[in-house]
């Protein structure tokens, strides 16, 4: 019990530094730290995850920060997908799906640097595959059969990510929403935090209905404990340089991400 504790404040103070993208985290921690198999950490993970974002997501709505109408697309898109990515997590050997999650791993982490290494950069730029974009008069974004699909197509890979890996999915839907809409980043972030919160329930629901076996107490406690780690870390976020939290996150994801792979060729 006390290693679930430390492992949900450890992951909530991660969650809390770098916004939507430090659930990522929750897996690996219970794998590692409580010797699970995937299959059996993944609602567990995604329970954390999905209330710690619902509780940012409800802060952010109060502040009118959430595309809620995008939100809820995403989430409609991806729910079902859940079911998918737990029968494939459920057929999958676990081998290859702690290679899978490591190779996810370095591929956030690879962006995270990237992006922290080249302070030049200006923090957002134009792009050309934007069709999805705020209309000055109104402040709400403005709608297309084209802005519809790629939203719902980007909520799909998120639900299917979910499911199969157990992951909030903000790897996935934040780098995205930056290339297709021109969304402020704190409007994407908090967009985000909603569709985890909506797509996580869904995957919770998925996994346990497919028999994956759900303990309430510890549960409860890991999501507890990665709730108020999650309060502390955005506390300290404000005294921190996003450039080094950056490279410390991204530094993180590789070493879990080799200790993965490791654990997946050996067969530990």
């Amino acid at each position: 019990m006390l290693t679930s504790l430390i492992l949900g404040a450890i992951v909530g103070a991660v969650l809390g530094l770098t916004g939507a993208g430090g659930g990522i985290l929750a897996v690996p921690a219970l794998v590692v730290g409580m010797g699970w198999p995937m299959q059996q950490a993944t609602p567990v993970a995604l329970v954390a995850v999905a209330g710690s974002a619902a509780i940012g997501a409800l802060e952010a709505f109060r502040q009118r920060l959430v595309r809620y109408r995008a939100a809820l697309l995403m989430a409609v898109a991806g729910v079902p997908l859940t079911s998918l990515g737990v029968l494939l997590a459920h057929a999958l050997p676990q081998r290859v799906l702690l290679a899978l999650f490591a190779m996810v791993m370095l591929v956030v982490a690879g962006r995270l640097l990237s992006q922290a290494l080249r302070p030049g950069r200006p923090d957002r730029a134009d792009s050309r595959l934007c069709v999805g974009r705020m209309s000055p008069d109104t402040g709400r974004l403005m709608w297309s059969w084209t802005t519809g699909f790629t939203l719902a197509a980007t909520g799909a890979v998120t639900g299917l990510m979910t499911g199969l890996l157990g992951v909030g999915g903000g790897f996935v839907i934040v780098p995205i929403l930056r290339k297709v809409t021109n969304v402020s980043m704190h409007g994407i972030v908090a967009t985000s935090l909603m569709v985890i919160a909506l797509v996580g329930s869904g995957g919770v629901l998925a996994t346990v209905l497919h028999g994956t076996p759900l303990p309430l107490e510890l549960t409860l406690w890991f999501s507890a404990t990665t709730a108020a780690g999650m309060v502390a870390g955005r506390l300290a976020s404000h005294r921190l340089s996003a450039q080094h939290v950056q490279v410390g996150f991204g530094g993180a994801l590789i070493c879990v991400a080799l200790g993965l792979m490791t654990k997946a060729a050996l067969g530990v």
